[in-house]
């Protein structure tokens, strides 16, 4: 049976939410596993100063009730019939201005938060800027060994996505180097020659729908933890899959996970770019279809939908699992419950995005999300 769950909390304007976190004695925090959800839940729990506060990220299908007492629990990104609050529509530039109410806002966080969500705030990209974060040309990636980053990279994906060794054979014919290529060391106008690679490579025999996503790759904010606000963006949304403990460490500013959430990031995109080149594929009428063995099924629906589908929903699915994406502002949400409800599985999501999970073949959830499509 679908599980719909009763009506969502109302969210609330950041104002109101800020007055309601002064007054709470106790605060939980309950993340989707998703990066914009998770960079949120850091600048809700950041601003909390002195009030002690329980933050954890909960996978889909997980049970996110907890015993413990509190004042009020705000629900990110996902809805939760126990909450008080919920955000999930501009989630990370609601908890930003929340953030602000209360005194103490990371703007390349927050800014991170709207990368990782495929739509970067206006206010939130103003108020980066206004705090000394500056965009330079280039690419946006995690590490200052570039190789590694455009390797990893989740943001696009191109013929050298998830192959190092492949990366620098393109950066040595680029004329960058032959060896660890450091994005310190390169000119402004090497920078924008890398920039160029990517996104012909992005684009080249892709939908147009790639040219503008790959957009959120180029000309990167500085700042934060990591090389760019977007690489930070990408490890974010990584870690909220593969390590949700070390995701809300990250989020909450501890600098001793950065390894290991770049250890994550760097698993889950190998896992999701390997998966992206194996699959096998389908097209029909407004619908995209992949299939293959295990793997990230959010992370791979969103790459197929965003660089691969010539069709605007984009479902994947493996054993037992699936996830959907629309690219043209339909609600795939009730698409996808109608599916699992036929075949007797569960299903979540909301808008243009939901997953489902289910005990049938691979061939019956397909058969019956193309006729509820």
């Amino acid at each position: 049976m679908s599980a719909t769950g009763r009506e969502p909390t109302p969210a609330t304007s950041p104002s109101d939410l800020a007055g309601s976190l002064r007054e709470a004695t106790f605060v939980r925090l309950v993340s989707d596993a998703t990066g914009e959800a998770l960079a949120s839940t850091g600048l809700l729990a950041r601003a909390l100063d002195d009030t002690p506060f329980q933050a954890s990220v909960v996978r889909p299908f997980e049970d996110p009730d907890r015993t413990t007492e509190t004042d009020i629990t705000v629900a990110i990104g996902r809805t939760q019939p126990t909450a008080d609050v919920t955000l999930t529509d501009r989630a990370a530039a609601t908890a930003f201005e929340t953030a602000r109410e209360l005194g103490t806002a990371d703007a390349a966080l927050a800014l991170a938060g709207t990368i990782a969500a495929g739509d970067v705030d206006g206010t939130v990209a103003e108020a980066a800027e206004q705090a000394g974060l500056e965009r330079r040309p280039g690419v946006a990636v995690p590490t200052a060994d570039l190789a590694d980053g455009l390797a990893y990279s989740t943001l696009f994906v191109a013929p050298f996505s998830g192959d190092a060794d492949t990366v620098r054979a393109e950066l040595t014919e680029l004329g960058l180097g032959s060896d660890s290529v450091q994005a310190g060391d390169l000119s402004t106008d090497d920078h924008r020659r890398l920039a160029s690679l990517v996104a012909l490579a992005v684009t080249e025999d892709a939908p147009p729908r790639a040219a503008e996503t790959v957009q959120r790759a180029l000309r990167p904010t500085t700042g934060g933890p990591f090389e760019t606000v977007g690489g930070y963006a990408d490890v974010l949304d990584a870690v909220a899959r593969e390590q949700p403990g070390t995701g809300v460490a990250l989020a909450l500013g501890h600098e001793a996970v950065h390894d290991d959430a770049l250890a994550a990031w760097r698993t889950h995109a190998a896992r999701a770019h390997e998966a992206v080149s194996e699959a096998a594929t389908g097209r029909y009428d407004g619908l995209f279809v992949a299939r293959g063995d295990a793997m990230p099924t959010g992370t791979v629906a969103r790459l197929f939908a965003d660089y691969r589908a010539p069709e605007p929903v984009t479902l994947v699915v493996t054993d037992g699992r699936a996830a959907a994406r629309a690219t043209d502002g339909q609600d795939v949400t009730e698409t996808m419950r109608a599916a699992a409800d036929a075949v007797g599985g569960d299903a979540v999501g909301t808008g243009d995005r939901a997953r489902a999970r289910f005990d049938a073949s691979t061939a019956d959830f397909i058969e019956a999300f193309r006729e509820a499509v």
